[in-house]
């Protein structure tokens, strides 16, 4: 079932978290109630995990006062990346997303880290480009979060045909003439009884935003 919900260019100096545990809406209401004001949720790499974000628990966070978007899990640390994979990978999040019922044109992200180091940047670049090729056949917008050994250069990932760029709390290369729209800050922190970490929305140089989905229809 579709979510109730509009997709909105995301609110420069937002304060909000992404966290790998489920929500109630009892939680989601108590982190609306101390000043955040977005959440991004796990999806999962094959069939949609108990876990992992539900169309039940996005209706609860919308209607806690929360944007929301998705992310999907990486691998293992010391993955090897390949265009193959980045098509696998980039089908299951469209087809997950889908699921928890997000609409076409929200943020769907895609987790870059834990590269083994013998992996060459070819490889990575033949991932993301797969991955970005599906999630966008998917009617989603798709989003590169930029973790630690993600093996690519700032011009690298400039190259990337993605729009929209989230810096982990990792120290990771800038992304030349564009940067970032969302910032993970450092460290992760224990809210409500639950690890998250904090991150916050700006306007990348380019004028891009990244595009959450907000209960309810426009005005």
């Amino acid at each position: 079932m579709a979510l109730n919900g509009t997709v909105q260019g995301a609110t420069a100096g937002a304060c909000g978290f992404d966290a790998d545990t489920q929500l109630t809406a009892g939680l989601a209401r108590q982190f609306f109630a101390l000043g955040y004001r977005f959440c991004v949720r796990y999806v999962s790499r094959g069939p949609e995990a108990s876990a992992d974000l539900s169309g039940d628990e996005a209706s609860a966070i919308l209607g806690a006062g929360l944007a929301l978007m998705p992310v999907q899990h990486v691998r293992a640390p010391g993955w090897s990346p390949s265009a193959s994979l980045g098509q696998q990978d980039g089908a299951a999040a469209a087809a997950n997303a889908g699921a928890v019922g997000f609409p076409p044109g929200v943020n769907v992200w895609c987790d870059l880290e834990g590269v083994d180091a013998a992996v060459e940047a070819p490889a990575v670049t033949d991932y993301c480009q797969a991955w970005f090729d599906a999630v966008a056949a998917g009617g989603f917008v798709p989003g590169l979060y930029v973790g630690a050994e993600a093996i690519l250069t700032g011009p690298q990932l400039f190259a990337l045909p993605f729009q929209h760029y989230w810096q982990s709390q990792s120290n990771v290369p800038a992304i030349p003439q564009r940067g970032y729209q969302l910032i993970q800050l450092y460290p992760s922190v224990t809210v409500n009884g639950i690890g998250i970490d904090v991150d916050v929305i700006q306007t990348d140089q380019l004028g891009g935003q990244a595009q959450w989905l907000v209960q309810g229809a426009p005005a």
